[in-house]
């Protein structure tokens, strides 16, 4: 029963928005308002047929235009030859209307001598007018479509580039936490259990709930956080390893993974082994009701002996991070980012308030 009503409901919206149903209202409407417009003496009988009469002649002027004059010459920018023939056809149109009313108002000698001598004129240019307007309407009709197709396609590279970037998420964590696993498991520790289920959240997390355009801000913090639990695990007392965290996260919502990249640079150009003091890895995250203050400082490697220094941090990582706000955050954020012989640091703000959807 209720799919039968939905099938009704849809077959009557269906019929109510096909161009036939509101073109026919339109020009029925016109028509009784031209039919109370009329002061002519000549009878109500002959002033529904003039406006009738009408009607038809600037039906005839529009859907000719719109469907013979605009997409053979207009729309192929044969401007000069589009209006040339517009004109012809508004004067056809006019000559047609005056000689179709001098024969209606036959014997109504004053009502003829009125549109000898004077409506033609005005019919002339009211048939321009309605011209002009019906092209008009045409372009804007076309443009709108423009816009939304284009819309649509820029919604569509977006979606497909944001999937992209998020697929070229540095795997060389997941390799290093397996390693480790691996070697806690060799020795039987106990850490082993927690790195798994650690690791299975940030899998799921990643795999099924980072399809959405946007996640909740507690969810993707847990995601760095239980990041940053699993580095702290893999390497031990090597590095000290901070997350600071102000404000609230209740009723927040972010564009999954903006933060990771940065975090994972933290740990692969971040130095422990070169340095005679621990290197240490900072993250301080403060929400401020729809502003996100993002800063992370991570000790760098000394310089290699033979003078060299290492690769510098960022490449495709945060260049991917980087056209990633830009897709989904455009004016929406400030990233800065400074770097010393010894200290590296990112300091992103963004604002939540207007997400790309």
């Amino acid at each position: 029963m209720e799919d039968k009503i939905k099938n009704r409901v849809g077959g009557l919206y269906k019929f109510l928005t096909s161009k036939v149903v509101y073109h026919t209202a339109f020009w029925l409407t016109l028509l009784i308002f031209l039919i109370f417009l009329e002061n002519r003496n000549s009878g109500f009988g002959l002033s529904i047929i003039a406006q009738l009469g009408q009607v038809v002649f600037f039906m005839i002027l529009v859907y000719f235009n719109v469907l013979v004059l605009v997409p053979r010459y207009l729309s192929k920018n044969r401007i000069a030859i589009y209006l040339t023939y517009l004109l012809s056809w508004v004067l056809l149109v006019t000559f047609a209307r005056v000689v179709f009313e001098y024969w209606l108002y036959w014997g109504f000698q004053s009502l003829q001598n009125r549109l000898i001598y004077g409506d033609q004129i005005i019919y002339f240019f009211l048939h321009l007018f309605i011209a002009i307007a019906s092209t008009l309407f045409v372009i804007s009709i076309e443009w709108v479509r423009s816009e939304r197709e284009k819309h649509e396609m820029r919604t569509e590279q977006i979606q497909t580039e944001l999937k992209f970037l998020k697929s070229q998420i540095n795997p060389h964590f997941l390799f290093n936490i397996l390693n480790s696993l691996y070697a806690l498991t060799l020795k039987k520790s106990d850490m082993a259990p927690t790195m798994v289920i650690k690791l299975s959240e940030m899998m799921r997390y990643m795999l099924y709930e980072c399809n959405e355009k946007q996640v909740p801000l507690e969810k993707e913090i847990n995601y760095l956080r239980n990041y940053l639990d699993l580095e702290r695990l893999r390497i031990g007392n090597k590095m000290d390893i901070e997350l600071n965290l102000h404000g609230s996260l209740d009723d927040k919502f972010i564009a999954p993974l903006i933060f990771i990249n940065f975090v994972e640079n933290a740990f692969k150009h971040g130095g422990i082994s070169a340095r005679k003091s621990k290197g240490h890895v900072k993250l301080d995250i403060t929400v401020d009701d729809r502003i996100i203050h993002f800063v992370l400082e991570n000790s760098k490697r000394m310089r290699m002996p033979e003078n060299k220094s290492l690769k510098p941090s960022g490449g495709i990582g945060l260049k991917n991070v980087r056209e990633r706000l830009n897709l989904v955050y455009p004016n929406n954020y400030t990233i800065n980012i400074r770097e010393d012989e010894q200290i590296y640091s990112v300091e992103l703000t963004l604002s939540l308030n207007n997400l790309n959807e």
